[in-house]
């Protein structure tokens, strides 16, 4: 079980595909309090209400793309902290991805499992 400084870790999933968001949903192993949200001005939103300790942000997104996303997070002083796993379908994509900010950035297709990994993964390196 993941547990931080006394509270349960949160997990914010910002994807616009509903089957995604369910797959990573339910391939987190632990009790996280787990949001979703199915764009970037949503995501974005939930951040800043939730504060959350790990976001798994898609890199595109309708609103503002996972990169927009990312950037505002990174600029956040109130989110600067938060750990990014950043999932695209563009390998191309890896490098701006982690120049901006991301801790992770996984291609698709992935195994559910590794997105269990890399978020205990983050969190760890955290605690």
């Amino acid at each position: 079980m993941v547990r931080m400084a006394g509270f349960l870790a949160t997990v914010l999933i910002c994807d616009d595909e509903p089957s995604l968001r369910e797959l990573i949903r339910i391939s987190l192993v632990g009790p996280y309090e787990i949001a979703e949200a199915d764009d970037g001005e949503r995501s974005l939103e939930l951040a800043r209400l939730m504060r959350p300790d790990v976001m798994i942000l898609d890199m595109m997104m309708p609103r503002l793309s996972g990169l927009e996303v990312l950037n505002a997070v990174r600029q956040d002083e109130q989110l600067s902290g938060t750990r990014v796993i950043v999932l695209t379908a563009q390998p191309a994509t890896r490098e701006h991805a982690l120049r901006a900010g991301a801790d992770i950035v996984m291609v698709k297709p992935f195994e559910p499992e590794e997105i269990s990994n890399a978020v205990e993964e983050v969190l760890s390196d955290r605690t």
